[in-house]
């Protein structure tokens, strides 16, 4: 019997052995997983525990000190530019490594290896859109043209490989260990991708959309609908700039014929809504101080770990700090000892689309201009984890990559289209930011940027020598009016972008009257600049709260500027709230519960959004139900379609409550804006209750529920849920559910510049170091840590300091 019993538990610990070593779907080997000496245990540990005081780097040239502060946030200290760089992708790797991984294995299109089939579309979709293809245009590029630049991001990747060949099982980031596969080797190449990535986090454009409204609505409707310019145009450039350059002549076509059919395809993923940002520059005139001050609050995807790594890079000629981007060289927003400068995205139309017919089903030659031009081919092959790979064949046009196609988001097989983006082109975007880390005055602002192309930005500028600045930058292709807005036939050469508007040409301000100048996604000019300017995202009320307030102030402080960093007001409610209210109320067929309290909540509402307040709540699902109504005409035609903004709307229902747009297509009745109130308010009142029920309250924070999480969805026990905090998307504080102020910087340029800076998050991207989520609270409230710049000799508050050594 005892025989018997061996051999059962015998054969059951081989059995629990093998379970153990086998990955199952998703699942990853629960034994490597458990393991003590390897597995998830090893990573109970923060940053400040045994930490290295020497480490020994191949490659240096001089040993590179880095000290440490209270927050984890490095200061490293170079004799050269090239230590530098090397020793920044080292402790950058020491801290995110598997984000930098991650993100760039997403821009490749190459997650489908981590994860299985279930982002086979994500990664097709990546590839066909070209980012790999752009990152291998940018390298070869930077090898010819900036070998500096390639240097300093071969000494980068060094660095972090140097860090990754000394990893062990144990001391893998435990996402590695989750999903079960291991860091490869970094490259330049990766560091490009980086920054494409980013470029399509922050770029979209809705001309499939346009198209199929066009086609629906006819010429006059559209452009009623869907205004270049809204009435209140309050644009970044002040309106009363004069343009005082010769613009490039345009001439534009006189016959053009753009497809008068809808078009069913899938559109291309948007920046979600609430991507944008903030920045701004007050001149020593309107200071208490004499000072510049400058502000930045890039508004995106709230992740951990965080999109910021903050860090102070120091040579004797420089030191800068502020916010870095994993992945990358030197830093994005920041300030050194005589400049400060921060970005907001510029929503330019860079991307088109091409109509592409071609000659035979293989698709080898096409039609441009009436003739039969070869085709590119390029040969995409997707691996999958646990399955076979996937060959996607992409065509190349001289416009760009066929994204659609027969094989992917078409209905029919004649299908086809390009994408023309000005992310394909080569660029040396490291330069300018490497550049202004370095820059000394509003001359060498204006030099960087003259390097930097995609993604179009808002550069803001402060300097100690007084000068303030703004510039609107990107590489914009030179279009007639009109062009870009909807899908262009690939065959005609009048539908060609006709070159790009010169740098010298870009919106820009520098020091002007009214004593500031910012931006928040808004239109860029008036209709008085000499170029077309076209995006279908342009901000309306975060910039007029920012602008109104700018006006009003003197005497301002950094205080100042951090409270208005955290500006609750709601100027969408402020204006659409009293009208919708004033048009029910003279309505006599409404008929309101006696005791209404949502009704007389959203009456003594002051137009804010503390995390405390309700009537937050009720404003936006009655708006929510209410825009929703009105518009929901326009998706009976089954295509992709966009809504007119938030704006256009307000402004239709403030001019005419019984303007036929408000019409419902099938009824007997001829509908006013009132019949749309009613239906919304009623819907809203049923939404409160039902929040009552299960969540127990409707306050704002409740309700919105703003989290931080982990990158990877699913990873929930990484992530932070119900953070209370107020704002919302188009306030200034733009803390919506997902998105926000991803990273918030406030610097007066005095003599030795005065900093603080916060984002929601922390130094680490380990879930069990402390160092993990050390801002998220501070940032939440409001507040901030000092950021100054920090000299060895004085330093305050060192948490420990390594030497790197050759």
């Amino acid at each position: 019997m005892k025989y018997i019993s061996f051999a059962f538990f015998f054969v059951l610990t081989i059995i629990i052995g093998l379970v153990l070593s086998m990955q199952i779907d998703s699942i990853p080997p629960l034994g490597k997983l458990l393991d003590p000496h390897h597995g998830f245990w090893q990573n109970a540990y923060s940053e400040d525990q045994n930490a290295p005081e020497d480490l020994v780097i191949s490659g240096l040239k001089n040993e590179v000190e880095v000290i440490y502060d209270e927050f984890l946030i490095p200061h490293i200290y170079a004799a050269n530019e090239e230590d530098l760089y090397r020793v920044q992708g080292y402790v950058t790797a020491q801290h995110r490594l598997w984000q930098m991984d991650f993100q760039t294995l997403a821009a490749a299109g190459r997650i489908a290896e981590i994860v299985g089939p279930v982002a086979i579309d994500l990664d097709r979709t990546t590839r066909r859109k070209g980012l790999p293809f752009a990152a291998e245009q940018g390298i070869s590029y930077l090898q010819k043209e900036d070998p500096e630049i390639y240097l300093f991001l071969e000494a980068y990747a060094e660095g972090v490989n140097a860090y990754i060949s000394q990893l062990t099982e144990a001391s893998l980031p435990l996402e590695y260990k989750i999903l079960n596969y291991k860091p490869e080797p970094w490259s330049p190449y990766k560091s490009l991708l980086l920054l494409k990535y980013m470029a399509d986090m922050l770029v979209g454009d809705r001309d499939l959309e346009y198209t199929n409204l066009r086609a629906m609505l006819g010429k006059d409707l559209f452009e009623r609908l869907y205004p270049l310019f809204p009435e209140e145009n309050d644009p970044v450039i002040e309106s009363d700039r004069v343009w005082d350059f010769e613009p490039l002549p345009i001439d534009e076509p006189e016959e053009l014929h753009y497809p008068s059919d809808s078009i069913l395809l899938k559109a291309l993923p948007q920046p979600t809504p609430g991507t944008g940002s903030n920045n701004w520059a007050v001149s020593g005139k309107k200071t208490a101080s004499g000072n510049p001050i400058l502000a930045n609050d890039p508004h995106l995807s709230m992740n951990l770990p965080s999109l910021w790594y903050a860090m102070q890079l120091s040579t004797p000629d420089f030191s800068v700090k502020g916010a870095t981007l994993p992945g990358a060289l030197g830093v994005i927003s920041g300030f050194n000892e005589n400049i400060a400068w921060g970005v907001t995205n510029a929503t330019r139309d860079t991307r088109d689309w091409y109509a592409i017919t071609f000659k035979n089903p293989d698709r080898s030659e096409y039609l441009y201009n009436d003739q039969w031009v070869n085709s590119n081919i390029r040969i995409e092959e997707i691996k999958i984890k646990g399955q076979a790979s996937l060959l996607d064949t992409v065509i190349y046009t001289h416009h760009g990559p066929v994204v659609y196609d027969r094989s992917f988001g078409a209905e029919r097989k004649d299908t086809n289209y390009a994408l023309k983006w000005t992310a394909h082109l080569p660029s040396i975007e490291q330069r300018t930011f490497l550049m202004l880390n370095k820059g000394k005055n509003h001359a060498d602002y204006l030099q960087a940027l003259d390097h930097y192309t995609s993604p179009a930005q808002n550069f803001v500028f402060a300097s100690r020598e007084g000068d303030i600045a703004m510039k609107v930058q990107g590489r914009f292709p030179l279009k007639w009016h009109g062009q870009g807005m909807f899908f262009m036939d690939g065959n005609d050469p009048q539908m060609e972008w006709l070159g790009y508007v010169p740098n010298e040409h870009n919106a820009s301000s520098l020091n002007p009257q009214r004593g500031f100048v910012s931006s928040a996604n808004q239109h860029p000019v008036t209709d008085a600049y000499p170029y077309f300017v076209f995006d279908h995202s342009f901000e309306h009320y975060r910039n007029r709260r920012l602008n109104q307030r700018l006006e009003e102030m003197e005497q301002i402080t950094i205080q100042d500027m951090m409270r208005l960093q955290f500006d609750n007001y709601h100027l969408l409610a402020a204006e659409a709230a009293p009208v919708m209210m004033k048009l029910l109320s003279a309505d006599e067929s409404f008929q309101r519960k006696n005791e209404d309290k949502y009704w007389d909540q959203l009456a003594q509402w002051d137009f804010y959004t503390n995390p405390s307040q309700s009537a937050p709540t009720i404003f936006h699902l009655w708006w929510r139900y209410l825009y929703k109504s009105i518009w929901k005409n326009l998706d009976e035609s089954g295509v992709p379609i966009v809504y007119p903004n938030y704006y256009q709307t307000v402004a239709l229902i403030t001019q005419d409550a019984n303007d036929t747009i408000f019409d419902i297509r099938g009824t007997a009745k001829r509908e006013s804006v009132n019949d749309h109130l009613k239906v919304s308010y009623d819907s809203m009142v049923v939404q409160v209750e039902k929040l009552i029920k299960t969540k127990g309250d409707y306050s704002w924070g409740t309700f919105k529920n703003t989290s931080v999480k982990h990158l990877v969805p699913n990873f929930e026990a990484f992530s932070y849920h119900n953070i209370q905090t107020g704002g919302g998307a188009g306030i200034l504080n733009a803390t919506s559910e997902r998105h926000g102020a991803s990273w918030r910087m406030v610097v007066e340029m005095a003599d030795q510049p005065i900093a603080h800076g916060i984002y929601p998050g922390g130094q680490s991207g380990n879930p069990g170091s402390k160092f993990y989520d050390t801002f998220l609270n501070t940032w939440a409230n409001g507040a901030y840590v000092d950021f100054g710049l920090n000299q060895p000799d004085i330093f305050r508050n060192p948490l420990f300091t390594t030497r790197f050594k050759p």
